[in-house]
């Protein structure tokens, strides 16, 4: 009898993987990652789905665009929220703790990045069936929220327990991302970084109409039935490129990239950033209102800062294929840091609060597009670090900064340093708020000068 041909998985023409593996196209060259198909493959070959372009690809990255519109844009919307909480029962009786709700979810979402593709890395068949979970979740939190009568009870659902359910919907996404886009990563990126900027477009307008027609409860659960709806269909389409079967192996993964002074660096300038990088979304609503703006025009300032982000997004994204990571930080920081000085702090009329949101968006709102540079330069470093792994701690540095941005600005705020004894913005008691906002805003950048002198 002859011997059978060994059963094999071809990849965009690439090398044949036999059935216990399969080999990607990856940035510096073929990476192997074990993974064990059942008997039901064998004697069998087939072709996965195109990478870097075709149908199922930009299928896939629609959906993960439609997905993060929907997930991040609420808590990215969080300012609306903060308006309306601090001025209707029954939370405006004591209203000092709102601000951490939306820093809380943001936060948790990104601080929970290390464990969650830990956990995704080490049980791959759960890749799959997360996303669903964490839609319930969210749906969940939604809907308790909508009873909440205390600040605590808004921290604990609308902040802690949707962030858990947006985590488990959000970072398989995530994962499968790095399969399906691999020479085309950060343009990938900075599209599916652009949903978020989209949500905030569009879900201001609708929380504002919403909540001061209907009241919270009302639009909470509304928004927990839409996002079941629109959300749903969605996961038939965020899927892996790879086959995954029930006798898929764990990836071995290291933290090594953790020695290293490239990650290091770069880690921090992205904490700095985001301390400040959610001041502007939480505030500019109240602020616009301290100016005697309308509710709506207050909204606008919102949408404003979401509108140019989607463009920042793919623009900073497009640019990390072709530039040094910290060429395009450096871009980002020092547009945003420079609308932040000149426009919010100089500023007493609507227009002039437009122009900063709409600068402000366009070079803030894409810096996370800049961690797929990172994760390509610690791997330059590290070959054997997993990305999503790195995705995942540069995602918590961004958290810490979510997390400590509402107490540390609520503080600031408080202090009221400058009012009434400096002129425009500096003067109307967001004068510190602003400054804090733009020095941080400025360390993201830390990363260029750090190359400069060889450290990265």
């Amino acid at each position: 009898m002859s011997p059978q041909p060994s059963p094999s998985i071809v990849l965009d023409n690439l090398t044949p993987a036999r059935t216990f593996g399969y080999e990607e196209a990856g940035e510096h060259g073929l990476e192997r990652r074990q993974y064990q198909n059942g008997d039901e493959a064998r004697g069998q070959e087939f072709s996965l789905p195109q990478a870097d372009g075709g149908r199922d690809a930009w299928l896939f990255l629609a959906g993960c665009f439609a997905i993060e519109a929907l997930v991040w844009g609420f808590p990215f919307s969080f300012g609306i929220f903060q308006e309306y909480y601090s001025t209707h029962a029954p939370f405006s009786a004591s209203p000092s703790g709102i601000p951490v709700v939306g820093t809380t979810a943001a936060g948790i979402m990104y601080l929970s990045g290390p464990v969650m593709f830990a956990g995704l890395q080490h049980w791959p068949t759960f890749r799959r069936r997360c996303p669903a979970f964490g839609l319930a979740i969210i749906a969940i939190s939604l809907v308790a929220a909508s009873f909440a009568t205390q600040v605590s009870h808004l921290i604990v659902t609308q902040g802690v327990l949707y962030a858990i359910g947006g985590t488990l919907l959000y970072c398989p996404a995530v994962s499968f991302l790095d399969e399906w886009f691999v020479r085309r990563k950060g343009m990938a990126w900075g599209i599916m970084l652009a949903g978020t900027g989209m949500g905030g477009v569009i879900v201001p307008f609708v929380m504002n109409w919403g909540l001061y027609k209907y009241g919270s409860p009302t639009m909470l659960r509304a928004w927990a039935i839409t996002l079941v709806l629109l959300s749903g269909p969605l996961l038939f389409f965020v899927k892996p490129r790879i086959p995954i079967t029930h006798t898929t192996q764990p990836r071995p993964f290291s933290f090594r990239f953790l020695n290293t002074s490239t990650f290091w660096i770069n880690q921090i300038a992205n904490i700095f950033q985001g301390l400040g990088f959610f001041i502007p979304s939480i505030y500019l609503p109240s602020y616009a209102r301290s100016l005697g703006l309308s509710n709506v025009s207050a909204t606008l300032t919102v949408s404003l800062v979401n509108t140019t982000s989607v463009f920042g997004a793919v623009l900073l994204g497009g640019l990390i294929d072709k530039l040094h990571v910290t060429t395009v930080a450096l871009i980002s920081s020092l547009g945003a840091t420079t609308s932040i000085f000149l426009l919010w702090g100089l500023s007493a009329s609507f227009p002039v609060l437009c122009v900063f949101s709409l600068l402000y968006g366009l070079f803030a709102g894409g810096f996370s597009c800049t961690w797929t540079g990172i994760i390509r330069e610690v791997q330059k470093r590290e070959p054997g670090s997993d990305s999503g792994l790195v995705f995942g701690f540069l995602g918590a540095g961004r958290g810490i900064g979510s997390v400590a941005a509402g107490p540390l600005s609520d503080a600031l705020l408080s202090s009221r340093l400058w009012y009434g004894q400096s002129s425009l913005g500096y003067g109307s008691g967001y004068g510190l708020l602003i400054v804090f906002t733009g020095v941080t805003t400025a360390l993201g950048g830390l990363g260029f000068v750090a190359k400069r002198v060889g450290w990265v």
